[in-house]
């Protein structure tokens, strides 16, 4: 069924406007077609009111969130997460385009992720949940608490939901849990993110409310003991690609998001069940044997000025064991690299921006610029690339991998080395895209400036 469930967006990080190859930062998308050597973008424009402990306490939190999700991925490889993630069974049927739900940035509260207004029981309880296309494990903060961070709302009551009901531990979602326990016949769960965070509880079902539609029998995890990087929301919305996770319990065979500038004005929307747009760049959906969460792309290669760097084959690519590879992420900020990838990439922008004055590193960038003095300043185009040969390209805006880091006019290069062989592609990169997950076709789709 071609039917759309569709979220209103928020803003996250704050970074230049929109810009694209050649022209200025407000006019058309990028053509497919054409790829420039250069991209101009407004300099006074993206300064605003950029904060830089704020800046600092996102990539501080941002680093913990990479550790997390490499740790996942070593402890799936080496066999210490024992989840048997099979599809669960469900009968739920509901029209997906009647869900709506508003989208705030946590970007106030030093989060680099999305906030949904999500109604959590009957009658709805209003929350903000983090959404997470890395995780799959639905939960929030509830009541009593043996340990729970600060939230924004308050902590739920499952005694005031009539539609609480705890899991038994032989139901197919129980079991569907990397860590699980049996207490009183009622199923317990931990997710721990390889940071020190964690949230443990009951796992249940739920009714869960977008907008004003209701979806029932949502497995969900009641958290009395949570503790973590979780700033401000009261849970986790998740969005990855095991049987847990939201778009597999409505049965979404698509799902796309677009993630707009933090000052922007106009509204973003993520959407279930619908196509992908016309003209979207699409990569190739690659699945790793040892973890279904994560969504990796098929990456070939990536270019400055239009040139293609010279970078190994197995740079972005699974291997036998399910290390490496590239994934796609709303929750990382940051995109990271390979040391390897990172240095040519790095070296190759540093030799075509030779005129600009630089400045000292700020945090995990080391190739920073002081643009104090300038309105506007010409960089080379950064693009990824995808499919064999030719294949298809990505021109990025400027303002998605040049980033203001205080209010002084330093702005720094937007990717950073990993020394884990898993790579990802962050938020700041996704800025302006609408990014599509077709898992039936296994296909991923960027369209910019479709948001």
């Amino acid at each position: 069924m071609a039917s759309q469930m569709r979220l209103l967006f928020g803003t996250l990080f704050p970074l230049l406007l929109l810009a694209s190859p050649l022209v200025h930062s407000r006019t058309a998308p990028h053509p497919q077609s054409q790829t420039s050597k250069t991209t101009t973008f407004d300099v006074l424009a993206s300064i605003q009111n950029t904060l830089q402990s704020l800046t600092l306490a996102r990539l501080d939190r941002d680093s913990a969130r990479v550790k997390s999700l490499s740790t996942r991925l070593d402890l799936a490889i080496t066999g210490l997460s024992t989840s048997d993630l099979k599809p669960l069974d469900s009968d739920l049927e509901f029209q997906a385009q009647d869900l709506e739900s508003p989208i705030v940035s946590g970007t106030s509260q030093g989060s680099g992720e999305y906030f949904s207004r999500v109604g959590i029981g009957n009658p709805p309880s209003q929350v903000y949940m983090v959404l997470d296309t890395g995780s799959d494990v639905n939960w929030v903060q509830c009541a009593p608490c043996a340990n729970c961070y600060q939230q924004a709302d308050p902590i739920f009551e499952p005694a005031s939901s009539s539609s609480y009901s705890p899991l038994t531990c032989d139901t197919n979602q129980c079991n569907s849990l990397d860590v699980s326990e049996c207490r009183n016949h009622t199923c317990l769960y931990e997710v721990s993110y390889g940071d020190g965070s964690y949230t443990v509880g009951d796992f249940v079902t739920e009714t869960v409310t977008l907008g004003s539609t209701s979806v029932d029998n949502i497995a969900i995890g009641c958290g009395h003991n949570n503790e973590g990087l979780f700033v401000g929301a009261a849970g986790l919305i998740g969005l990855g690609g095991g049987s847990l996770s939201f778009p597999s319990q409505v049965n979404a065979t698509t799902f796309s998001y677009c993630l707009v500038d933090r000052d922007s004005d106009s509204a973003s929307t993520l959407d279930f069940d619908s196509p992908l747009p016309p003209n979207a760049i699409t990569a190739q959906l690659i699945r790793n044997h040892q973890l279904d969460t994560f969504y990796y792309l098929g990456l070939t290669g990536l270019s400055v000025g239009g040139e293609l760097l010279p970078i190994s084959e197995s740079a972005f690519k699974i291997d036998e064991s399910g290390n490496g590879g590239i994934i796609i992420d709303s929750g990382t900020a940051v995109t990271r690299l390979q040391t390897d990838t990172y240095n040519s990439l790095r070296d190759a922008f540093v030799k075509g921006t030779q005129g600009l004055p630089s400045a000292n590193g700020v945090a995990l960038f080391d190739t920073c610029y002081d643009l104090s003095s300038k309105s506007s300043v010409d960089v080379p185009t950064v693009s990824f690339h995808f499919g064999e040969g030719q294949g298809k390209v990505l021109p990025l805006p400027a303002k998605n991998y040049l980033i203001p880091v205080d209010s002084n006019g330093t702005f720094c290069f937007a990717f950073a080395p990993t020394s884990s062989a898993l790579s990802i592609i962050g938020n700041v990169q996704q800025q302006g895209t609408r990014v599509s997950f077709d898992i039936g076709n296994s296909l991923v789709g960027f369209s910019p400036d479709k948001c």
